[in-house]
């Protein structure tokens, strides 16, 4: 904020003593308003919380187990801040996840020493899946030696903090770490479906399905690539603090360690220090956990022999400080910051077992005979039990402002597109979403992703929260940005890139971007409100195509991927003359059905017309890979393609009704043509799937056009 420009009176006008005063009074006012202004500063601390009694246990298995042997090192590291009027602190900690009640009393009993108000405190976890156990989570309890020890040190590194505050300036910075992030959460083919640990065979996305290729038929989900980083110094330039935010869940690492998260900070230490002691160093840096629930390092799309299957974790580490210190080479500094926090706690129902289910989890734990869970049944078994006597629960979301810089938090494990709907919505664009913040309530996984089940699902203090618990939380998060900032949240959308303009100017019928978050409306960015409504087994906010073309700069466009469901639409009126424009991705291997998949459809729900039609990707009823054409009802009036069309690829699709006459074009050029009969005008328009629910599309369409005439040549190429 700049100060106030004061402009006294003009001394060759003649001044009387009202005026005199006037000036006089503007002139305090001025003195009072820079003596009020405050001064932000800012101290950090790193303090050692490695267990001093071995062995100890470690979380973030499936099964129980304790280990003996360090191998780094694992930290609880802090910030804290002040403007004169609000003080706030965040700690990030070398940590699986921690308990609310913990975290709750380390900050009540942080309070009474130092005078900070509860709600101003973030204590987070990095996840490292190598730490000491302080929560109970499925197989593995809580360490009862080193929870108070944690507690303890915790309010130290606080404390430590706060008393080393200095007058500084932040800045914020970003890179793009696309590398070292990928998606582990990958649906399955229909007919490979796998059990769960309840014995039913609901697993239709699962985590690190990927890495067979002819399981699966694409990513559940977006990734988000951003390392964004929030910098301290002190006024003369001296690095005081680093706090850095990375969406990746853990490396893995040996015996006790803090994972890549620790060697991240180490290597950021290294390299901008200035001054340290041989107790303490003088600049901390810090590594947060961004929303990771479905992400790990390695990138399925790529073969077993990828550079980034081989890297070892100091590797890692030190790809990810390469990134971060361009980031920060570039960041910009202000001192004029004002803090800004809220909270909110919200009551959220877990996902209790009906009686059948609770039956079975109790005739399962009554025959351990007091020993440890070894099965995955009998680990669900017993949080069964858990669940069930517990119904409620309580969570943390804060909502944070430093000057212009925005922090979201999440108590969960919350995937990826949660983060980007938060940071799109954000008040703010310079915003960082920290996940595993001041709880460790498990999986929050979108509603659509619930019915594709998998171990992100699976009922548990892991994954135990209400279905609607993730746009409770984004929403809750995105309302606390508003509150701190003082501004409104930014719409979800994408600009027009200039193949956006060019199909807008040809007129459409209907135009579906499909770059939602959510369904189920499909907006029509014609401008005519013929909106399209996503069925249920639809994924969203996947990387479409030709981003460049599509949007605006910087810009990643945006696709849904079907699992099963449908785009449906109304488009009553068009008669025998249209054209339909979209991109096709086909997830599903071309040899594992008869048709690959249907993409586009027209005829009644759940059956098939005389007057429909129909087109999809051929498998072994005809050439696989190619397309295929249908019309009504009888199989013999199909037509293929020339063209093999390879899986996991983006191609342009154009289908031309002239009357009875039917062409279709494959990126340009005219692939098939047939002659068919009249064409049903008032059927519905499907997209990803059949009429009548036979061999869905799987696999991501997106920029669906509907056009009410015959698109000319000339106009074909504006579409590609």
């Amino acid at each position: 904020m700049n100060a106030p420009r004061f402009r006294g009176p003009n001394l060759d006008q003649k001044s009387t003593p009202s005026t005199t005063v006037m000036w006089l009074l503007l002139v305090f006012q001025w003195v009072a308003t820079l003596s009020a202004r405050a001064e932000f500063q800012a101290g950090a601390a790193v303090i050692d919380v490695t267990p001093l009694r071995l062995p100890v246990l470690v979380n973030g298995g499936m099964f129980s187990r304790s280990v003996g042997k360090v191998k780094t090192a694992v930290s609880a590291r802090a910030i804290a801040m002040s403007d004169g009027k609000e003080r706030l602190v965040i700690v990030v900690v070398d940590s699986c996840m921690m308990p609310r009640v913990l975290l709750d009393e380390v900050k009540s009993l942080s309070n009474k020493r130092l005078g900070i108000a509860t709600n101003r405190i973030l204590i987070s976890a990095t996840h490292a899946h190598s730490a000491p156990s302080s929560m109970g989570c499925l197989g593995t309890a809580a360490d009862p030696a080193y929870v108070p020890f944690l507690r303890d040190r915790l309010i130290q590194v606080i404390a430590e903090a706060d008393s080393r505050r200095e007058s500084a300036r932040i800045g914020f910075g970003r890179g793009n770490a696309a590398e070292f992030t990928a998606l582990r959460q990958w649906i399955r083919r229909p007919d490979r479906l796998e059990e769960d640990p309840f014995g039913n065979k609901t697993v239709r996305a699962n985590m690190h399905a990927g890495r067979v290729w002819d399981d699966v038929t694409g990513e559940a989900g977006p990734e988000d690539p951003e390392l964004t980083l929030i910098s301290v110094q002190s006024l003369a330039g001296r690095p005081l603090a680093l706090l850095g935010n990375f969406s990746m869940h853990y490396f893995s690492d040996e015996d006790i360690s803090a994972d890549y998260f620790g060697l991240f900070c180490e290597g950021m230490e290294r390299r901008l220090a200035l001054v340290t002691t041989s107790t303490q160093p003088e600049f901390v840096a810090l590594m947060s956990h961004g929303c990771s629930g479905d992400i790990w390092r390695r990138d399925y799309t790529q073969p077993e022999n990828a550079w980034n299957v081989k890297q070892t974790i100091q590797e890692y580490a030190d790809g990810l400080v390469a990134i971060a210190l361009k980031a920060y080479d570039r960041i910009d500094y202000r001192q004029d910051v004002d803090l800004a926090m809220a909270e909110r706690r919200l009551t959220l129902q877990y996902r209790v077992p009906d009686r059948q289910r609770l039956e079975w989890a109790q005739r399962i734990v009554s025959g351990l005979s007091n020993r440890l869970a070894t099965t995955t049944t009998e680990v669900y078994a017993q949080e069964q039990l858990l669940l069930n006597e517990r119904p409620l629960t309580e969570i943390v979301v804060q909502g944070i402002r430093l000057g212009n810089i925005s922090i979201a938090t999440t108590p969960c494990e919350t995937y990826a597109v949660t983060g980007l709907k938060i940071k799109a919505a954000s008040p703010l664009s310079q915003t960082m979403v920290i996940e595993l913040a001041n709880g460790g309530d498990g999986y929050i996984p979108p509603p659509e992703q619930h019915r594709f089940g998998g171990y992100n699902t699976w009922p548990a203090r892991s994954a135990g929260l209400e279905v609607e618990a993730e746009p409770k939380i984004a929403e809750a998060c995105i309302q606390l940005l508003e509150q701190t900032s003082g501004k409104r949240r930014r719409p979800w959308s994408l600009r027009p890139g200039a193949a956006t303009d060019a199909i807008l100017g040809l007129k459409p019928h209907a135009y579906w971007r499909l770059n939602e978050f959510t369904g189920p409306h499909a907006s029509d960015a014609s401008g005519a409100g013929r909106d399209a409504v996503f069925e249920p087994d639809v994924t969203y906010y996947l990387v479409g195509p030709d981003s460049a073309r599509f949007c605006g700069k910087d810009e990643v466009n945006r696709a849904p991927q079907f699992v099963g469901g449908r785009l449906r639409a109304r488009l009553n009126g068009l008669g025998d003359r249209y054209s339909v424009s979209l991109w096709i991705w086909n997830g599903m291997p071309v040899e594992a059905r008869g048709v690959s998949g249907w993409f586009y459809s027209r005829g009644p729900d759940y059956g098939l017309s005389w007057q429909g039609e129909h087109l999809g990707i051929a498998g072994t009823n005809g050439l696989p890979g190619r397309l295929v054409f249908a019309f009504g009802q009888d199989p013999k009036m199909q037509v293929v393609g020339r063209t093999q069309i390879p899986r996991w690829e983006w191609h342009h699709i154009v289908l031309v009704r002239d009357r009875s006459s039917v062409r279709v074009y494959l990126d340009g050029r005219m692939d098939l043509e047939t002659k068919t009969g009249a064409v049903d005008s008032n059927g519905q328009w499907f997209f990803g799937g059949r009429s009548d629910h036979e061999s869905s599309w799987e696999g991501r369409l997106d920029e669906v056009v509907v056009f009410g005439r015959v698109l000319k040549e000339r106009e074909l190429v504006r579409l590609k």
